[in-house]
């Protein structure tokens, strides 16, 4: 019973069964570094106002680097009548100093203490996440040079609709991912103001200092209510949000390069050291990898969902209900990690077919949309220039060929107001270079975005 921190109000030992429904410690050992952290910043505090001499000061800080090293080290009995890391801690503590290790939760709560943590944790999972949105940056960035000669199908509804640069797709992921980051950004703004000192709901009467430990665990400023920041959990839903936003892009991106791979499309080749294999049909190559990518951006998606129902009919302030709160971010952070962590060796390795894609590049009019922008120049209205494109699309399709093969007089039939010229913007590598417009497809504008870009990673 004496282990228990709340023992004292009940007379009859916790049902064994209750130990392990409530128990936590299954998942937010994880928290083990942070808490000591945050821990040794409360005991500085608690002697910088007194209330602790510097003494046992010392004595704690020097206690708890000592049990988070048999921690690490794996030598820590994990007991689910201690319920969470927190416990396990100060029990551990409370063992090596006695009523010095008694001392600690002076001037704090569990709950003050736990969202401490987790903010800690999240923001160090933020910065995790960051560098390696950034690595996967860099690998598509990096293609950059080797491929600004390849031009490629761009599609709506998967229909192939204009020629770009390949390299613009690249472009695309990096700015995608830089969203993904900036979102982040904003979020550790948002969670970085500490709980520590908020204690159960209402603060403390005793005279702690609070921008004391706020200062020594680098939150920009304490919480300034109390009963909010006790049960705040928004910047988990906030970070599970922006995780699902993360795991949708990497989905979307393994489903392109999925496509890619086909026979039907042939863009692309993926190095066999991240495909598999069939264990009946010897001939195949498969896109494992990316397709656990796609499969496993479900499970962060989830987890956003089960805060936000988690969260939704909570009163004020701290229910245990958020102990669950940990599942779902620890989930969703490490599929992210994992998911990020394989990325940029699939992208570096690569190798687009350019063969195969140059043979096919004139399928599909991909040319028609700068057809009807010359009409446009010519001062034929927009949608009567769209219109004579049509009508010429339709041409070549009964005559099975292509709108750069039709004769001036076919053309002018259409549209008197063509001249020979055209043919500088038919064919996809005319229209290509035919683009121009600021942060466009065309040969240029790429050109332009991935100095940018390279410039930003020198």
């Amino acid at each position: 019973m004496a282990e228990k921190a709340w023992g004292g109000r009940f007379s009859e030992p916790t049902n064994e069964q209750v130990e392990l429904f409530t128990e936590s410690i299954s998942f937010d050992a994880r928290l083990a570094a942070v808490d000591v952290q945050g821990s040794q910043a409360h005991a500085k505090m608690l002697a910088h106002v007194g209330l602790i001499s510097n003494d046992e000061r010392d004595k704690i800080c020097s206690a708890l680097d000592e049990i988070l090293e048999t921690i690490q080290q794996g030598k820590m009995e994990y007991r689910p009548s201690l319920e969470d890391i927190h416990m396990h801690i100060e029990s551990a503590l409370i063992e090596k100093l006695g009523d010095t290790g008694r001392k600690l939760h002076t001037g704090r709560s569990r709950n003050d203490q736990v969202s401490t943590d987790i903010k800690l944790y999240i923001r160090n999972a933020i910065d995790e996440v960051d560098a390696l949105l950034e690595e996967l940056q860099r690998a598509f960035v990096s293609r950059g040079d080797q491929d600004l000669d390849i031009i490629l199908p761009g599609y709506t509804h998967l229909q192939r609709a204009q020629p770009v640069n390949a390299v613009h797709y690249w472009l695309a992921y990096a700015e995608k991912f830089q969203r993904d980051r900036d979102r982040l950004a904003d979020c550790r703004a948002r969670l970085n103001q500490s709980p520590l000192g908020a204690a159960a709901l209402a603060g403390s009467t005793l005279p702690i200092d609070r921008d004391f430990t706020s200062k020594e665990l680098g939150f920009t400023a304490p919480a300034a209510n109390s009963l909010d920041i006790s049960s705040d959990r928004d910047y988990l839903a906030e970070f599970t949000s922006a995780l699902s936003l993360i795991a949708v892009h990497l989905s979307g991106w393994a489903e392109e390069w999925i496509l890619w791979c086909t026979t039907e499309f042939g863009f692309l080749t993926l190095s066999d050291a991240y495909t598999t294999g069939s264990s009946i049909m010897p001939q195949k190559k498969n896109p494992d990898v990316l397709e656990l990518i796609r499969g496993k951006s479900a499970r962060v998606i989830a987890s956003a969902q089960q805060l936000f129902v988690l969260m939704k009919g909570l009163p004020m302030a701290y229910n245990r209900d958020l102990q669950e709160d940990k599942l779902a971010a620890f989930t969703a952070f490490d599929v992210v990690k994992s998911c990020l962590g394989l990325a940029p060796s699939i992208v570096i390795n690569a190798t687009l077919n350019r063969d195969r894609i140059n043979s096919r590049i004139e399928e599909g009019f991909l040319d028609a949309t700068a057809l009807m922008e010359y009409l446009i120049r010519k001062q034929v209205p927009m949608r009567t220039g769209h219109g004579i494109v049509g009508i010429l699309v339709a041409l070549c399709e009964s005559k099975k060929c292509r709108l750069q093969d039709l004769t001036v007089e076919e053309l002018q039939e259409a549209a008197p107001q063509i001249e020979e010229d055209v043919y500088e913007i038919l064919g996809a590598s005319n229209a290509v270079a035919a683009l121009t417009s600021f942060g466009s497809g065309g040969h240029e504008p790429v050109k332009h975005q991935l100095k940018l870009w390279q410039d930003r990673f020198a």
